[in-house]
Formats: structure tokens, sequence, C-alpha cells
């Protein structure tokens, strides 16, 4: 007899520890995204950028864990965007 494999749900703490998570990156990555545009230094606004890019990516990758949370709280689809270019 073969059986299914089921999804592991994450335990309670585990959930509400991973949306603090998802929280602080999204923090982080809307204050980098915002301090972009009053940055002057290359060098550091090219790095700025490059966590903006790999925030989003590590974003992404937490909310497919989220998902296996027993409860969950949507998830926005819109981003910040900076307000200074």
């Amino acid at each position: 007899m073969q059986q299914q494999a089921q999804p592991q749900l994450l335990a309670a703490h585990e959930s509400v520890d991973l949306h603090e998570i998802i929280n602080f990156k999204t923090l982080c990555l809307a204050k980098s995204k915002l301090m972009q545009g009053l940055v002057f230094d290359q060098e550091l606004k090219a790095l700025m950028q490059k966590d903006v890019v790999q925030t989003k990516q590590d974003l992404t990758e937490l909310q497919a864990i989220y998902e296996n949370a027993p409860f969950q709280a949507p998830v926005p689809e819109s981003r910040p965007t900076p307000i200074l270019q």
C-alpha cells in the first residue's frame, strides 16, 4: 500500500516566527529601496540594490514556506516603491 506524502505543517510558534521574519525582511526591503534615493555614493547604492534583489528572492522563498503554516494572514501583493528616483 502506497502512502501519499502529506504537506508537513509548521507548529504555531514556527509560524509566528516565520511571520515575524517576513515582516522584518519586508521592512528592510522598504528601507533599502527608500534609502537608495538618498545615497550619492555609487558603490553603496549598488550594495543597496543588491540587497533589494536578494531580499525579494528571500521573501519569495519564505512565502513558499509560509504556505505550510496552519494559519495564515494575507501577504499583500504590492511592494513598496521608492519615493525618490
